[in-house]
């Protein structure tokens, strides 16, 4: 069996367990995760994500951008190269990015 044949047939019962593993950062015997559980975990949920077609506003990871959209808090917006001679960043050093 392969590793996609074996997620397309995960019970939605792991896929929660493994999904709350993530969350807390540990198995529910209260063994924490290693960084290999870790990655594997999250490679397992997100394909199972895509593959069930769950919702965006679902999916692990998932970020409300709310009132926070295209302002400096949006991920999509960039800062430019300069910053103010104390270091930081001024906020008209910001754009946002069209994808």
């Amino acid at each position: 069996m392969t590793y996609e044949e074996l997620i397309k047939r995960l019970d939605p019962a792991v896929y929660q367990s493994l999904k709350r593993a993530l969350e807390l950062g540990k198995w529910p015997d209260g063994r924490k995760l290693s960084d290999e559980q870790r990655s594997i975990c999250m490679e397992a949920v997100i394909y199972y994500e895509d593959h069930h077609n769950t919702p965006m506003e679902e999916r692990v990871g998932y970020l409300d951008r709310g009132e926070k959209a295209g302002t400096a808090c949006d991920p999509s917006v960039s800062r430019t190269a300069g910053k103010s001679s104390n270091g930081t960043a001024g906020s008209d050093q910001y754009f946002e990015v069209k994808s």
